[in-house]
């Protein structure tokens, strides 16, 4: 037995977390895409067919009402809220991530008034990001600039409206340095947008502690609430009266069944709601959510570190030198909870032109039962949910990737 078989074996005896498995649908495979979408909490079905069958086969309109269909996004936010560092009454669940970074960064140009004609984006961010936010800087009449995360200090000024930013690299995984970020932004006297999707759930947010204006995020990577479950959407408590969605719905509005002609705001989150709430989605996530019933982020925090450090100390080990490199910073504070490793030129896995192509490499990883994601030409992707994967599991998939590019 090998000397990292053994040390897997002892952290898996050691981690408090390891029962959580138990609460997932999982076999054999080892699962290492929970960065993209996350594994099915076992209850889920059973709330699922409760909410077809009963509240919408039974009580049909009637749940609205008796069900708390209605206080739905409200009620969810507040269960999202303490995962990312906020008090209740902040996050409303709808939409997806993309309307909601619209909503966000709109809203918040408005709040930065006619004086500041700039937008700065996060010149790495996940591409709808950047569609999203040249989208609405036209809409503004702001010019949008692009820039790296390192380098938004230095690109502030007194034309900078807002700044939206990821918190984990959705390629790289490198964590950016939030309080700083957003203390800066500040200094400038403009609004921080923040993208959560790739921290949400894998490591300590503190939207409040921080003073984040305004954020968002998806809820089917590691928060597991399904494919394509609703977004949510973080407006902080004395910024509320002042956001000002450019999607004004009747859900948002002060009197939603007066019907009125003039819109009117509701007061607090429930001004981020736009129209009806996809009931079905909704309270599956709402039951997914239940995994955390008991959890500390600190403590996923910690294994996410001890996984992601075994995992590149198995690569180390197990895989020919100068096959991989990683592109995750070695650094705690500079790492979220995945690592990407981008294949060499040499591998021999190559089409016409000699460009290295990561996801044959990848295929032959799932159909040995290791399962990530790559992203073209060459980086391979793997995300590590605390919740659900062990150490033995980081070994295999390291042992085998090994294999295969040996």
């Amino acid at each position: 037995m090998s000397e990292l078989v053994v040390a897997a074996e002892k952290a898996d005896a050691a981690d408090e977390l390891a029962v959580l498995r138990e609460r997932f649908v999982l076999d054999d495979v080892v699962y290492l895409d929970g960065n993209s979408l996350g594994a099915l909490p076992a209850h889920v079905p059973a709330r699922v067919d409760d909410v077809v069958r009963r509240q919408w086969g039974e009580l049909r309109i009637r749940s609205w009402e008796e069900s708390g269909w209605w206080t739905a996004p409200e009620r969810i936010g507040d269960r999202i809220a303490p995962l990312v560092g906020a008090a209740p009454g902040q996050i409303v669940v709808g939409d997806s991530t993309s309307v909601n970074v619209f909503k966000a960064v709109v809203a918040a140009v408005r709040m930065a008034g006619e004086g500041r004609d700039e937008i700065l984006v996060d010149a790495t961010t996940f591409p709808t990001d950047g569609y999203v936010a040249e989208s609405a800087a036209r809409m503004t009449g702001r010019v949008l600039r692009p820039v790296s995360p390192a380098e938004v200090p230095s690109a502030l000024g007194g034309r900078t409206a807002a700044v939206l930013l990821n918190h984990v690299d959705y390629r790289t995984g490198r964590l950016h340095d939030l309080p700083a970020l957003t203390a800066a932004v500040h200094a400038a006297g403009a609004y921080a947008v923040w993208d959560l999707c790739h921290s949400a759930g894998a490591l300590p947010v503190g939207l409040d502690e921080h003073g984040v204006d305004l954020a968002v995020g998806c809820t089917y990577k590691y928060l597991n609430g399904g494919p394509g479950s609703p977004a949510y959407l973080y407006v902080r408590r004395d910024l509320q009266d002042r956001f000002d969605s450019p999607l004004p719905g009747w859900n948002s509005h002060a009197e939603p069944f007066g019907m009125r002609p003039a819109y009117a705001p509701a007061s607090g989150a429930p001004r981020g709601r736009v129209g009806t709430p996809d009931i079905l989605s909704m309270l599956a996530l709402e039951a997914a959510l239940d995994v955390w019933d008991g959890v500390s982020v600190e403590a996923v925090r910690a294994k996410s570190l001890a996984l992601t450090d075994f995992f590149l100390r198995c690569v180390g080990e197990y895989v020919p030198e100068g096959r991989v490199e990683s592109l995750t910073p070695v650094a705690h504070a500079e790492r979220g909870s995945q690592v990407a490793l981008r294949c060499s030129p040499a591998l021999g896995f190559a089409r016409a032109g000699g460009a290295p192509v990561a996801g044959d490499v990848m295929k032959r990883l799932i159909e040995r039962g290791v399962v990530g994601d790559f992203r073209a030409p060459d980086v391979l992707r793997f995300g590590f949910t605390p919740l659900y994967v062990g150490f033995a599991d980081v070994e295999r998939a390291a042992r085998v990737l090994g294999e295969i590019l040996a």
